[in-house]
């Protein structure tokens, strides 16, 4: 009898253990959260036009010797120093040119000389034609010697002035005032004609950002507009734009704007530079900032996927203005973020996404 008794009791407990298992509740799905989403559209940004390009000299001014032949004995000025109109740059060694002239001088003098003579001898036929003293072959003579001396003291005295005026170019000094921006000679440099500029000098010290822009960005664009410049140092300074392509590049589609910086030290021609126009509007593909948020992994969003999960997605912001970003690198357009960065999700949260509408902005006057 124990053994039946035994059989009765596990089978007891068996039963009694799936019927616990049965009545157990299966865990409740997750409720999804309700958050708003806005699409990533083209939308226009006040100050989102902006243009990149290379800064340059407003006006470059080459500076080269008048002379040739003469040595450098002496250089006077540098890259990076501002010089004024009429500033001596490079002295040139004088030593040859001075034997010239005094040489010439010496030239001269005789050639006076001889012309005084050959005056006074035609002062002394002057009345005596047809008088018989003395023929008039000799008399003419007399007076076509006395003009060709005269012309050749002149002659000497023309070849006087021009070596002085070389003497004067000896010294090369700059046409304008301006920053030096290159310079080639060296001291013991031979002057030679046709040779490369020995300075060039950026007049008034005046560097520009010549940034180039389409033919439709150029159209939104006019002479007197500001900007604001960013420098390669990441300093940003206020521009004026001066002046506006008349044409486009057919090969590139592009034109260019010139605008008008600050003169500072840390304005380099050469450099590169980005401007962005703060009253004008250009249409861009964009999100609020609400949307995009900050951490150590720097800028991102939350885009919500047709199966409403979200997703942690990385971008490049570009310019902002009147409480949306640009992406400039993230999301193709028309996709789904989150419109409030502050919600608290993690990649794969399950959401009910209510769609929303992204801040509008008109363009500034």
């Amino acid at each position: 009898m124990r053994r039946p008794t035994t059989a009765l009791l596990a089978a007891s407990a068996a039963l009694a253990l799936a019927g616990c298992h049965k009545s157990a509740p299966k865990p409740a799905p997750p409720q999804a959260r309700a958050v708003s989403v806005v699409r990533v559209e083209s939308r226009p940004i006040a100050g989102a036009l902006a243009a990149s390009g290379d800064l340059v000299a407003r006006q470059e001014a080459a500076v080269l010797p008048e002379v040739s032949g003469y040595r450098v004995a002496e250089v006077l000025t540098n890259v990076g120093q501002h010089v004024r109109k009429g500033q001596t740059l490079v002295r040139l060694d004088p030593a040859l040119i001075e034997s010239q002239i005094a040489q010439q001088q010496a030239q001269l003098a005789q050639a006076e000389a001889q012309a005084a003579q050959a005056e006074d001898q035609a002062q002394r036929v002057k009345g005596l034609d047809d008088q018989g003293v003395l023929s008039q072959e000799q008399i003419s003579q007399r007076r076509f010697q006395a003009r060709a001396a005269r012309a050749t003291a002149r002659a000497q005295a023309a070849a006087l002035a021009d070596l002085k005026t070389r003497y004067s170019k000896l010294q090369v000094v700059a046409p304008v005032s301006g920053l030096v921006l290159e310079k080639t000679v060296r001291p013991g440099d031979l002057t030679a004609q046709g040779s490369a500029p020995w300075f060039r000098l950026a007049e008034d010290s005046q560097i520009e950002l010549q940034a180039q822009m389409s033919e439709d960005d150029l159209a939104r664009i006019r002479v007197g507009q500001h900007a604001q410049v960013t420098l390669p140092s990441g300093t940003v300074v206020t521009g004026v734009v001066r002046l506006i392509s008349p044409q486009i590049d057919p090969q590139t589609k592009l034109g260019f704007v010139r605008l008008t910086l600050p003169v500072r030290d840390d304005i380099r021609a050469g450099g590169f530079g980005r401007a962005v126009f703060a009253d004008a509007a250009g249409r861009t593909l964009s999100v609020p900032e609400t949307a995009v948020r900050y951490d150590a992994d720097g800028a991102s969003v939350m885009v919500v996927g047709a199966d409403n999960r979200v997703k942690r997605v990385p971008v490049r912001a570009g310019v902002r203005g009147s409480g949306l970003v640009q992406i400039v690198d993230g999301p193709p357009a028309g996709s789904r973020v989150v419109a409030n960065s502050a919600s608290f999700l993690l990649d794969g949260d399950v959401v009910k996404p209510v769609e929303g509408a992204a801040p509008t902005t008109a363009a500034s006057p």
